[in-house]
């Protein structure tokens, strides 16, 4: 049979990433088992002791002194002081008695299908660039993203290159590639004029970052047409245009209507999907609410009644403050000066915290570089939480919102063994989680400077 040249091309480029990775995978055993991989009998039989100077579990508001951690096959086996837990004489030991260990970071909002939007790539991405090509920039990503001490993430989608996403979360779980756990988006959902690419002649057939839905009917085809090629969970974006006033008020524009985000979270959660909308405030916003989303991604403009519904219906806040710190300077020219959506997104994170919204992190990463987002930790102290509560946003609610609870997001018997490691202390200076020093994922080292 003769191979197509763009499938010659796709395995030549597929066999020069897979061999890169390969050898120093290898050698610090990065390929360990996630979430829907059977374990091999003699990663079952392996015995690893972490020896921890400090520990936060995930469950204590304090650091815990002089704790051992014992891991057997991928899983934590036991967790406690050297005199409750004894290590077994085969136990291959770690020592990490000078650094603080931590379960491993998740992040609840990424993107590993964008390298340098935020640098005017994503016209020149979704126009240029392959899905292959793409999907190759996206494994490189999720071990950026993985060796920064992300363990776990939400991948919100692959802004155009279809179900691309599946595949990566597949050879991940299967042991092919490094990466965190994902659950994944596949294509998200918008409407006719409500995602780019935009701006091109009516002649000019482009490819759109998203799958365009018109009607109820339509909405709910694409929720089942996108939970059979493989999505984890649905995001839709409920806003898209954005002006502002003279006063410096955002002004969101809408774009889904009330019964078309209805059918879209009713097919979900008849199928036991979870629902993510991205929405900035207004009609748009309030439809989602109001249909019963799961989380509320960015919510740059959340008024009272929003906050209201947020906390009474128990929807998920994850506000990805950082990615717009990035970008002032056109909201500044827009209202000559008073504001900018930084600003807002600011007032309303600090209302949510104020209003016990649950808040879980995500950082929207892709625009700005993979590897980088633990920015976002210094934002949320920055603008009211305390590091304790920002550490929380990642190791314990953050599993929540992923219904991944009973086996990520705490260091305790029957978790997986997924752990990070700092010199200092987070819970004092909240930027040592940009410094992590340690990683190990499903009892695997992925990244040791520690030695």
């Amino acid at each position: 049979m003769r191979l197509s040249r763009w499938t010659r091309r796709l395995a030549s480029i597929l066999m020069i990433c897979l061999g890169a990775l390969w050898p120093a995978s290898r050698a610090t055993g990065q390929f360990g088992p996630t979430v829907d991989e059977a374990l091999s009998p003699a990663d079952s039989a392996r015995v690893v002791a972490v020896r921890a100077g400090r520990l936060f579990d995930g469950k204590s508001d304090h650091l815990l002194e002089e704790q051992v951690v014992l891991i057997r096959g991928d899983r934590i086996a036991e967790v406690g002081p050297p005199a409750r837990v004894s290590i077994p004489a085969e136990a291959e030991v770690i020592d990490l008695r000078r650094a603080t260990v931590l379960p491993g970071l998740i992040d609840a909002h990424t993107h590993l299908f964008l390298t340098g939007e935020a640098a005017g790539r994503y016209d020149e991405q979704l126009l240029k660039e392959s899905w292959q090509y793409r999907t190759v920039e996206a494994v490189v990503n999720a071990r950026k993203d993985l060796e920064a001490g992300f363990t776990a993430m939400r991948d919100l989608e692959t802004e155009g290159a279809m179900y691309s996403d599946v595949d990566v979360r597949n050879a991940i779980n299967r042991g092919l590639i490094p990466g965190p756990r994902l659950q994944v988006v596949t294509r998200a959902i918008s409407t006719t004029g409500g995602y780019p690419l935009e701006g091109y002649s009516p002649e000019v057939p482009v490819p759109s970052g998203v799958q365009i839905v018109d009607s109820p009917e339509e909405a709910r085809k694409a929720v089942r047409e996108q939970i059979k090629y493989g999505a984890d969970l649905i995001k839709i974006y409920s806003t898209h245009r954005f002006r502002f006033t003279a006063e410096g008020k955002l002004v969101s524009i809408p774009t889904l209507t009330l019964p078309e985000t209805q059918a879209i979270v009713d097919e979900a959660h008849r199928e036991g999907v979870k629902v993510a909308c991205h929405a900035y405030g207004g009609e748009g916003l309030h439809n989602c609410l109001q249909a019963g989303v799961d989380s509320i991604e960015h919510g740059l403009d959340l008024d009272d009644a929003a906050i209201q519904q947020m906390v009474e219906k128990g929807i998920y806040f994850v506000p990805t403050l950082y990615a717009y710190e990035n970008e002032p300077e056109e909201d500044l020219r827009a209202t000559g000066g008073k504001t900018s959506r930084a600003r807002i997104h600011e007032v309303s994170f600090r209302h949510a915290l104020a209003r016990g919204v649950k808040i879980a992190f995500g950082t929207d990463v892709g625009p700005f570089p993979h590897g980088s987002q633990a920015k976002e930790f210094e934002y949320m102290v920055r603008f009211g939480m305390t590091p304790l509560q920002a550490l929380r946003a990642s190791t314990s609610v953050a599993p929540e919102l992923m219904s991944w609870q009973d086996r990520i997001g705490s260091i305790e018997k029957g978790k997986f063994a997924d752990l990070v490691a700092v010199a200092g202390d987070p819970l004092t200076d909240i930027t040592e989680l940009e410094r992590v020093k340690f990683v190990m994922k499903g009892g695997r080292i992925i990244r040791d400077d520690l030695k």
